[in-house]
């Protein structure tokens, strides 16, 4: 048997009025939902950790940005919306599965969204899909377990969504049960019918879809707007400029997200954080100022302000000698002409 809640408007947010242009610089995968409403934020909880072929989902949560109104020309409000399912008992797998499915259905060009999910809740679901003899579902997928750790590993112990809730955006998750009883509190139900712990675990399940989806919040703003975000959100913005210039530099018709990621380079390259970090942006703007601009004088300056980062025992710094000997020469020949 399984039970099905839905709970209306969890959460409201306030987004850009479309998808930015940079959003799947700063997640990738993002760039195929063509609006908010394509979202689906997905969490399970399940028996245990492995992932392996015993491992049940029991308890899963959907989450859908609905558009509510315009508060200005370029912001609105969505709200979140939760659908929870909840399996009672072994024997009711298979429609438990059938409902979760149900759920891909209901989106035209869905994109699913978790914190995690592509190598524990996909692939949890997966398996059971085989082994109830159902066919998996195929839809793209962004994970922003992994932006989050180019944006925030430096600031944090790690880059759990626990952590980056309290420690990063605020949330306060007080009184939570941890997810790591929930296996524990499951198979208790099953063999007492307890119920009060068990619907603790359902709680933290919705907690977890609307941490997702105030992540995903945050780094939507970050992606329309990196120095604005950098006001109000503690993020690494020098390791996302290496990323946001790396990915335009080729791009010949987004003219603007090329110069907002050169705008982040030269942060980056006159920041005060770690020496590696400045000595790449100083690279990426050596190469840009050279085979770009043709400005040879500039890159000669950026290599060899790199050069003075570097110690000596480092592996960059023949690199850096040999392009700040190329560059002097090539200087020098524009000079005799």
């Amino acid at each position: 048997m399984t039970l099905r809640r839905e709970i209306a408007a969890v959460k409201t947010f306030a987004l850009p009025d479309e998808i930015p242009a940079a959003a799947d610089i700063v997640i990738p995968g993002i760039a195929g939902a063509a609006a908010y409403e394509n979202m689906l934020f997905f969490d399970l909880e399940t028996t245990g950790l492995s992932g392996g072929a015993g491992t049940v989902a029991f308890l899963a949560a959907f989450g859908r940005l609905v558009f509510k109104n315009d508060i200005e020309p370029q912001k609105a409000l969505y709200e979140l919306h939760i659908t929870q399912y909840l399996l009672l008992d072994y024997p009711g797998e298979n429609d438990f599965i059938e409902a979760l499915l149900g759920e891909f259905d209901l989106i035209a060009g869905m994109t699913m969204v978790s914190y995690n999910g592509k190598s524990f809740d996909s692939q949890i679901l997966k398996t059971r899909c085989l082994m109830n003899g159902i066919t998996p579902p195929v839809y793209p997928h962004a994970d922003l377990l992994y932006p989050a750790r180019r944006l925030w590993k430096r600031l944090l112990p790690n880059c759990s969504q626990g952590t980056l809730e309290t420690e990063i955006l605020g949330i306060d998750r007080t009184g939570d049960i941890p997810g790591a009883m929930a296996p524990e509190i499951w198979f208790s139900f099953l063999r007492d019918g307890e119920t009060e712990q068990l619907l603790g675990i359902c709680e933290h399940n919705r907690r977890d879809i609307t941490g997702l989806a105030t992540v995903f919040s945050a780094m939507i703003h970050i992606a329309n707007d990196p120095f604005g975000a950098a006001e109000k959100i503690n993020f690494d913005l020098t390791a996302l400029s290496l990323r946001w210039y790396y990915v335009t530099r080729h791009e010949t018709g987004q003219f603007g997200l090329r110069e907002t990621g050169l705008r982040l380079l030269r942060f980056a390259a006159d920041s005060d954080c770690s020496p590696t970090v400045r000595v790449s942006a100083l690279r990426a703007l050596a190469i840009h100022s050279e085979r770009h601009l043709g400005n040879v004088a500039e890159a000669l300056a950026l290599t060899e302000q790199g050069l003075e980062l570097l110690p000596a025992d480092s592996c960059l710094r023949e690199e850096f000698e040999r392009r700040a000997e190329r560059l002097k020469k090539k200087a020098g020949k524009y000079r005799k002409i």
